[in-house]
């Protein structure tokens, strides 16, 4: 079996995506205190404590903007975001998405569906750009996921960060949503 097709097989249909709540936190907390202890995706090195990622979903939900975490038969199964690329109001309508999933569940959808809907719910919300800012250029998990989901590379940044002794890229990746930019903001077209 090509590892293509092994990777289609492995793809779950029970999972669900749901808006994220301040129940959820703890185990939101828990994935990403995992990534920043063993890995080079977020270039946090320490992990926010509970009540720093209460407040970092509330700012994003209170924008409007997507915070959303994924269950496989009522566990946690992961949890992405959208939030603002930068504050400085000409970048207001483009949004970054983030994406982690618990190591237990890595490779079987639920960083795709986590982005999907992220991607549309940001779409439906009118913003027109959507930048992923990836942490190592060793991360093909996520570079790969990204491609699939139409983003396309425009850039690394190299050895920006230091992290577990070593220097760390970034890795751009960026896609329209909706219209993008073949009009000016305003109502999206479906796309």
């Amino acid at each position: 079996m090509s590892s293509k097709a092994a990777a289609a097989a492995s793809v779950r249909t029970d999972i669900v995506v749901r808006d994220a709540g301040e129940d959820d936190v703890p185990a939101v907390q828990e994935i990403y205190a995992h990534h920043v202890a063993n890995g080079r995706g977020s270039f946090e090195e320490t992990p926010p404590d509970l009540a720093e990622m209460q407040r970092r979903r509330t700012a994003i939900q209170e924008r409007g903007l997507p915070y959303l975490v994924a269950e496989i038969g009522g566990e946690m199964a992961g949890f992405a975001y959208a939030a603002p690329y930068r504050t400085r109001p000409a970048y207001r309508n483009t949004v970054e998405d983030s994406v982690y999933v618990e190591p237990r569940f890595l490779g079987q959808g639920v960083g795709r569906a986590l982005l999907g809907e992220v991607i549309e719910r940001s779409r439906a919300a009118g913003y027109r750009q959507m930048v992923s800012v990836i942490g190592d250029s060793d991360n093909q998990a996520s570079i790969s996921l990204h491609e699939r989901l139409g983003f396309r590379h425009v850039g690394v940044l190299t050895s920006v960060g230091w992290k577990f002794g070593g220097w760390v890229d970034t890795v751009l990746m960026q896609r329209a949503l909706g219209d993008g930019d073949a009009a000016p903001p305003g109502k999206n077209k479906a796309k």
